[in-house]
């Protein structure tokens, strides 16, 4: 198996799972699969819109129905959900719209949103708006870096399975200095309450 039938096969059901979960990186990858070739950068843009969509929410209506629950099973987001909140308040309509962009408060505001007072339609409406401009974006990005990638090195076919490699990694690098810096907050936070 190859490859390129491996994007071909699974590319856009990978970016619509990886963006229903978090994923920068899957749409960048994306985005750099179909500079490529490997997929259509149009189909890349809608499979990460209802990924992300539908991942956001899922975590809105979480925490509008069990938010007490899953703030209990995650005191790492203490801090965060804490500054999403005064986000919010301050800047209701525009956080909403941009929540996606901010590292750090992009898993959890969603859940913030639910726990407000902020109407479901009006919830609905700006985050699509948010997720069409966040698709648009980062999968836009992802194919430029692609071009970019090509002016520097030339044939970037050559490098291709390095490239995506490279940036799979450095995804990865990324998120797991995210999830050990919440697992220090944490620690630390439960340290200082007993």
């Amino acid at each position: 198996m190859t490859l390129e039938s491996v994007v071909d096969s699974y590319g856009y059901l990978a970016v619509l799972f990886g963006t229903f979960v978090e994923g920068e990186t899957i749409l960048v990858l994306g985005g750099f699969a179909a500079h490529r070739g490997y997929l259509a950068l149009p189909w890349v843009i809608v499979a990460a819109f209802f990924g992300s969509l539908c991942g956001d929410q899922l975590f809105f209506f979480l925490g509008r129905r069990h938010s007490q629950a899953v703030l209990a099973r995650r005191p790492a987001w203490k801090a965060r959900a804490d500054k999403a909140n005064r986000l919010l308040e301050r800047f209701r309509t525009p956080f909403i719209l941009v929540f996606r962009f901010l590292y750090g408060l992009r898993s959890v505001s969603p859940f913030v949103i639910g726990m407000s007072s902020v109407p479901v339609r009006q919830f609905i409406l700006l985050n699509a708006i948010g997720a069409l401009a966040w698709a648009v974006v980062v999968g836009t990005g992802g194919y430029l870096f692609g071009s970019a990638l090509e002016m520097v090195i030339g044939d970037v076919k050559r490098y291709e399975v390095e490239a995506l490699f490279a940036i799979a990694i450095i995804g990865l690098l990324v998120w797991t200095v995210h999830l050990y810096r919440g697992r220090k907050r944490t620690t630390s936070s439960q340290s200082s309450q007993n």
